[in-house]
Order: C-alpha cells, then structure tokens, then sequence
C-alpha cells in the first residue's frame, strides 16, 4: 500500500491510491468482514473511474461523475438495497478523501444515496423454518452426512442464528458440552465480532445440536490449529477456515436436494450446482446471511421476545423488527398473538 510522502499534493493521487489508503486507515475501526466489503463496493468505482478519460487523479472528481457513477451502476439491474450500500460507502470514502484534503470538502454531499422503502432495503429471502427442519433431519439420520463440516454449519448457523464472523470466531473451547452452549469471544486480531466486547454473550443449544457438536469434535474434525495456536471449532485442512469456505459449507448445506427433489428439475448427479464451489448459484440454497434471518424469524415465532431474541443473536429489538422479522402477517397472528385473542371473549358471566 502507498503511503503519502511529506510535502505532496493530495489532490494529485490516483483515485486507485486514496482508495488503497483508505482501506489502511481504517483496518482499525472496521472489522476483516465489513473491511471485505468496503473494498468490494468501492473497487467498482476505482474501476469505472480509471475507464474516464477526464479522470487523472482524485482531485478531478465532480458531482458529475459521481452521478454518471450511478446510472452506469443502474443500469446493471442491482437491487435497490444493493444500490444504496454502493452509494452510501462511495459517500464514506469520499468523507475521508475530503479529510485528507484530496478532494473538494462538499464533493461527499453530492453523492445521491437512494431512499429505499422498508420492504426495498430489506431482502425476504430467508431458509425457511420447514426447510431447515427437512435438512437438520435429514442429516441427523444420515450415517454418512452426520457431524459433517456441512451439517455441523447449518446446526450452529440456525440454532445461534449468528453471523458469518461469529460462527467462525468459534474455537472448540468456546463449547461446552455440560451446560450446553457455545460462547462467543472476541480477537480484534484474528476473529473480530461485529460489536467487539459487546457482541461475546453465551448462547445456549438444543442437545441434539450438542451431541452432532460431540460427534464432530471427537471423531471428524480435523485436529488442526491456527496461526495463533488456537483450536478453531471450524476447522478445515489448513486450521481456522476463511469466511468464504464456512460461507460455501452452508450453502452446500441448504441446497434442497439434500433432502429432496429438485425444484428445478435438474439431476443432482449432473447438477453444476452441486459441485463444491458452485452451491451458491442454485437459487434455492442459502447463504449464512439467510439462515440467520429465517432463524430470528423462527425464534420470534416460536415465542420468544425481541429482546431474548436480541441477546442470543446480537442485535438490538429495533433492528430485528426493521430488518430481519420476515414473519407473515398471519405467521405473527397465529404463532404471536393468538394468546391474547382468548382475553378479549366476554365473560359467560358478563349478562
């Protein structure tokens, strides 16, 4: 990375440089995960501007081409929720490029962040309660998918209802067995959680979840180590798996012919979609971000509060109704509210 030498013109870098300093800047406020992604969305715009005649350096940006940015973007059909975090993080580095005097102070407030609905910036896409219950049984009767790296995922992955970073931050001593549960801890080194010191919080399991955990730890996992001599609960070839390859076991965990038929027709046994790198193209498997939601929306409609809810995933009551509570009407009038229906009958004695 490229550091700035003492004297020189910031307005004089190139747009791919203020970005490459920006990603340095801010290892220390963002988590690996929200790191990743910033550098995903913002690569597109490096891109782009290093496709513009009239763009040399960073100093030659304009409300213009921000715009221009925007429409090109648009016109790849991204989804509106998609759009607004492209936009919103081009915003964020343009507030640090401004910091540092690269660009003009006013330049960031001329980014156009859409303004999406409730029901646009959120997706409803999620595993469904039945779904993950086909699955789950179907693996716990399986002689040959039991405690499987895949299995054991989607176990954790629903039951906790974490988040991708969480469930790989897990070592095998966050477990335990005999009070059936698994803390979350956090590294701001290695395995950041999402809130830091306040996302670590115990989050209690079902025994038939613990015994596949028993299962894998003493016979299948692979008795590996990290780089900081930790033992992963996730552990691949190599020690502690890389986000993507525990992002690509759930997947292959929730692709429906697992336990099933095709929806799409296809035969698994020839099906791309099968193969281990290609799980996520089926359009009825399931990312982590998806289990996550279809297990909030399950945990709210098996009873729980919002707020018990809240602290076994790590998310505040407000952010779970806004963002991830994919209940149907009717699932919230059947499954949460029907109690209460049986105190508004009139009294027999009420005459």
């Amino acid at each position: 990375m490229r550091a700035t030498p003492p004297g020189e013109d910031p307005t004089e870098l190139s747009v791919r440089e203020v970005w490459e300093m920006f990603l340095d800047a801010k290892q220390i406020d963002y988590t690996e995960e929200t790191l990743r992604d910033y550098e995903t969305r913002l690569r597109q715009f490096v891109r782009w501007a290093e496709d513009q005649d009239d763009i040399e350096k960073i100093g030659d940006l304009t409300g213009w081409h921000l715009e221009q940015f925007k429409l090109h973007r648009q016109g790849q059909d991204l989804a509106p929720a998609t759009m607004k975090g492209q936009m919103t993080t081009l915003k964020v580095w343009l507030e640090y490029a401004a910091g540092i005097e690269a660009v003009d102070d006013m330049l960031p407030y001329k980014v156009n962040v859409p303004k999406l609905s409730q029901t646009e910036e959120t997706d409803d896409t999620l595993l469904a309660a039945d779904d993950a219950h086909a699955l789950l049984q179907h693996y716990r009767e399986s002689r040959v998918k039991y405690a499987s790296e895949n299995h054991v995922a989607l176990e954790l992955a629903w039951f906790t209802g974490a988040r991708l970073g969480a469930l790989r931050s897990l070592d095998v001593e966050n477990y335990q067995p005999d009070d059936q549960l698994v803390w979350f801890r956090h590294d701001p080194e290695e395995t950041p959680l999402k809130k830091k010191l306040d996302g670590e919080r115990p989050v209690g399991l079902p025994p038939e979840t613990c015994e596949v955990l028993d299962v894998w730890i003493e016979q299948v996992r692979p008795e590996k180590r990290d780089g900081q001599g930790r033992r992963p609960l996730f552990a691949g070839r190599q020690g502690r798996p890389a986000a993507s390859t525990l992002q690509n076991w759930v997947y292959q965990a929730t692709l429906p012919c697992v336990h099933g038929p095709c929806p799409h027709d296809k035969e698994p046994r020839s099906c791309d979609w099968t193969e281990r790198n290609k799980a996520s193209t089926c359009p009825s498997s399931r990312s982590p971000h998806q289990v996550r939601t279809g297990s909030i929306t399950w945990q709210l409609n098996s009873g729980l509060s919002y707020e018990a809810v809240g602290e076994r995933v790590n998310s505040d009551p407000d952010t779970l109704r806004r963002y991830y509570d994919k209940a149907s009407d009717l699932e919230r009038l059947e499954q949460r509210r029907r109690a209460f229906v049986d105190q508004l009958e009139f009294d027999s004695d009420d005459n």
